[in-house]
């Protein structure tokens, strides 16, 4: 799944490790969601929309559109 995580994190300055703590998961899991290698659950994808005041769908792409 394409997502924008890696432009968001990156327009606040913030390196994977500290996304990581914001979200309270590891690096790597960071890591294997921006690479497209995992996706969010779907917890976690709500984190990550409240840290970025963002709707999911636009972090997360999912191709259906």
């Amino acid at each position: 799944m394409k997502n924008q995580l890696k432009v968001l994190r990156a327009m606040r300055n913030w390196s994977q490790a500290e996304l990581a703590e914001r979200l309270q998961v590891s690096r790597q899991a960071v890591n294997a969601i921006e690479t497209g290698k995992h996706d969010p659950s779907l917890p976690l994808a709500f984190r990550l929309a409240r840290l970025f005041e963002l709707s999911i769908e636009e972090i997360f792409d999912d191709g259906a559109s």
